[in-house]
């Protein structure tokens, strides 16, 4: 995870190419680190979030990581619940985000890049939620945070298809803000970036707190420990991370 400011904007690049940018345990805690320095320092007034090359913003967890669930059967709650205190850190980072979305923005990738305020994406980017290919599935506030934005029918599409929405069909729903050619990008998001760092800070901080506290009032107070387990502790999400792993088809039993 790497940090760079620039002429007021703080600059976040996921630095794992190799693995499409995929998120560790560490790197999810070197985020919520970044959050704190970034609303300690009056300097900053801008967050820009990257992903290193052209292929992927972020890719979403490691699936590496989660064989090591199989006989805890808290471990898809405490996932989820680091996962919520992750994205809660930064949507409430009190300077305005955006995220700079190249190539796959899929599973946590597509969760980090909605909870910022505003998502430019290269006309090469993907976003979808894989969650049916490995059996799992999202928190409940990260739920209710893709259907403020996108609406039931469409987060229920994303879900069930697992389908890849390109950018162009993003920008119709309203999933990103905007749409430029791929190596534009980074020209454009400077540009955005800096220009809001010019804007009176107390007015950006309020306005983005009144807007989540609205959307907050979606978010339910229940946690859904029991719906989240249901799915994590079952047979076919074990059967869903090796058949991914082992790079074949998973065979699913409902149980």
């Amino acid at each position: 995870m790497l940090l760079e400011v620039q002429r007021g904007v703080a600059y976040v690049t996921v630095n794992r190419p190799e693995a499409r940018n995929a998120m560790t345990w560490a790197m999810y805690e070197r985020l919520v680190e970044i959050c704190d320095q970034i609303d300690g320092d009056d300097e900053i007034r801008v967050l820009v979030i990257t992903g290193r090359g052209d292929r992927a913003f972020i890719s979403g967890t490691d699936i590496g990581q989660f064989p090591a669930f199989r006989g805890n059967p808290q471990a898809g709650i405490e996932y989820e619940e680091r996962i919520d205190r992750v994205i809660g850190r930064l949507e409430s980072v009190s300077k305005p985000t955006i995220a700079a979305v190249r190539g796959y923005a899929v599973g946590g990738g597509l969760t980090i890049s909605v909870t910022c305020d505003l998502r430019i994406a290269a006309d090469n980017a993907r976003f979808g939620i894989p969650i049916t290919r490995l059996g799992n599935c999202l928190s409940i506030k990260n739920y209710a945070r893709l259907v403020a934005l996108l609406g039931p029918a469409r987060v229920k599409e994303l879900i069930y298809t697992a389908r890849h929405v390109e950018a162009a069909e993003a920008l119709a729903w309203g999933l990103v803000n905007q749409v430029v050619p791929l190596d534009a990008l980074e020209a454009r998001v400077r540009e955005l970036a800096e220009g809001i760092a010019q804007a009176p800070p107390l007015t950006l901080r309020v306005s983005k707190e009144v807007v989540r506290r609205v959307v907050h009032r979606l978010l339910p107070d229940d946690p859904g420990h029991a719906l989240v387990a249901t799915c994590y502790n079952s047979t076919d999400f074990q059967e869903g991370v090796a058949a991914f792993l082992d790079k074949r088809t998973p065979h699913w039993t409902g149980r």
